[in-house]
């Protein structure tokens, strides 16, 4: 059965570059790119601010939408940064939205 795309290739038109970094580290101390790619998606600015007990500001700036997934030897996408608009971005969570039968649906990028 071929389940719907969620997120519609027409509706991503925010060029935006994607840099997927691992938790390992390289010989030199640097982190490990598991990808690094120039894509589109439907990018939207959610930013929110509140304090924390510390006095302290804390802003979510937006979220990223990709159809399909954008890094399937990727099992979990844990870290790296998104440059949308000219300002890098440090990517908060990912997540893979899957279909019933395991396939991914849409890739999601959360970043500050």
């Amino acid at each position: 059965m071929k389940y719907p795309c969620l997120v519609r290739k027409k509706d991503c038109k925010t060029a935006v570059s994607v840099r997927i970094e691992s938790e390992e580290m390289t010989e030199d101390g640097g982190p490990v790119i598991l990808l690094e790619e120039e894509l589109t998606c439907n990018y939207q600015d959610t930013s929110r601010r509140t304090l924390t007990k510390e006095q302290k500001l804390i802003q979510i700036s937006g979220t990223a939408l990709f159809p399909g997934d954008i890094a399937p030897d990727v099992p979990a996408i844990t870290g790296g940064t998104l440059t949308v608009f000219g300002v890098e971005r440090r990517i908060l969570q990912g997540m893979k939205a899957r279909n019933p039968d395991g396939s991914v649906n849409y890739t999601r990028l959360d970043v500050i």
